[in-house]
């Protein structure tokens, strides 16, 4: 099955970022007991697919935003060199204030500005759908990551229940993400996306009551 496109030019894509406000996920946290409980399970989610805490590890985290997620990994895993990354220049300048302790770089997931074989590990939560490209950047994270490494890849299902609570967030307090969405993905189409780019699949969860997916996967040696 195709991925259905919204199509929108870069100036249009850069309208629909400004939409987001660099602390969005931090005030929505604080402030909504639903977006946190939804954060609060999805960061558990990766947690479980993490190594032993002790581990000094090369993590680098694609569209990390504001990087509520990053710093609970860095807290996680205390000696792992943590790396954030996102294009929304405004959310990695709120992120290097408020962690200075983590390492945080603007640049386009559809072209890692790292060399080949550079992380153990490679979080990349809730981006795909953002993406033009969405088969590149995962190319691309598959380019940097280790060749025993593994990549933790998470996003919404698409199910029933999620369309319906996300057309209604989008609608009222959600309305900063309106077009946010440029891909139409559901758990297959990331499925067969993530192998397409070069990825085999080590485990799937089902989580949010069906309204979410999260994958583990390592490189396909096997392709090139």
């Amino acid at each position: 099955m195709p991925i259905k496109l919204n199509r929108v030019s870069k100036k249009r894509l850069k309208e629909i970022w400004a939409q987001v406000p660099p602390d969005y996920y931090d005030q929505g946290i604080a402030k909504n007991y639903l977006q946190k409980l939804w954060h609060t399970h999805k960061l558990s989610q990766i947690f479980k697919l993490l190594p032993e805490k002790n581990s000094k590890l090369s993590i680098l985290d694609i569209g990390c935003s504001s990087a509520v997620l990053t710093a609970e990994v860095a807290k996680y895993l205390p000696q792992a060199i943590i790396t954030g990354l996102d294009s929304y220049k405004d959310a990695i300048i709120f992120a290097r204030e408020k962690y200075p302790h983590i390492n945080f770089i603007v640049a386009d997931a559809h072209k890692l500005p790292f060399k080949n074989k550079s992380y153990d590990i490679i979080i990349c939560t809730e981006t795909l759908e953002h993406l033009l490209d969405p088969k590149q950047a995962l190319m691309e994270a598959k380019r940097v990551l280790k060749s025993g490494g593994k990549a933790i890849i998470s996003m919404d299902s698409d199910s029933l229940l999620f369309r319906i609570i996300w057309y209604f967030w989008t609608k009222t307090k959600g309305k900063v993400w309106k077009d946010a969405h440029l891909r139409k993905f559901n758990t297959k189409i990331l499925e067969d996306l993530i192998i397409e780019a070069g990825f085999k699949i080590r485990e799937k969860t089902i989580s949010h009551v069906g309204m979410a997916v999260t994958f583990l996967a390592v490189p396909n040696l096997a392709r090139k």
